[in-house]
């Protein structure tokens, strides 16, 4: 393990987080390259948009891998004027993880969780790196990063 997939596997056993933490050889920047390195189908992936507000807030949008977080939705359910996709170095230094491999859980922010990824029995999330995954029930994910349900796919 690398020292970002050791951070979010030592939150995991801090928290008594119900996941299972996958390490590949291949990368899983991509919800296609996930996919394949863990051998389950693309809509059994979120991502985690991360976005940043005019008071430099983290705000991070979770969808399904096939949809896309709208900012728009965002910015209303938040109630935010201004709203803005964070930078590979702003999604380094807020979450602790580089991009491509976010966890939807393990730092500070607002999180929003689209209602189609509570649909799910499970779902993989990002694992710290570009080779890692997290498998973890909606539920649990919810429980650990406090997240609002709402509608933000576009």
């Amino acid at each position: 393990m690398n020292r970002f997939e050791e951070r979010l596997q030592e939150f995991m056993d801090r928290n008594g987080v119900e996941a299972e933490h996958l390490v590949f050889e291949e990368s899983c920047h991509s919800v296609e390259e996930a996919a394949a390195a863990a051998n389950a189908a693309p809509e059994d992936f979120v991502k985690s948009i991360c976005m940043i507000d005019d008071q430099e807030r983290l705000i991070v949008a979770i969808v399904k891998g096939e949809d896309r977080a709208s900012t728009s939705r965002v910015a209303k359910a938040l109630n935010i004027e201004t709203l803005r996709t964070a930078t590979p170095q702003e999604i380094l230094e807020k979450t602790g993880y580089v991009c491509g491999g976010v966890p939807s859980f393990g730092y500070e922010a607002v999180f929003l969780i689209d209602p189609k990824v509570m649909e799910k029995d499970a779902v993989y999330t990002g694992g710290g790196s570009e080779n890692s995954l997290v498998r973890i029930s909606p539920a649990e994910m919810q429980r650990i990063n406090g997240g609002m349900i709402v509608k933000v796919r576009k």
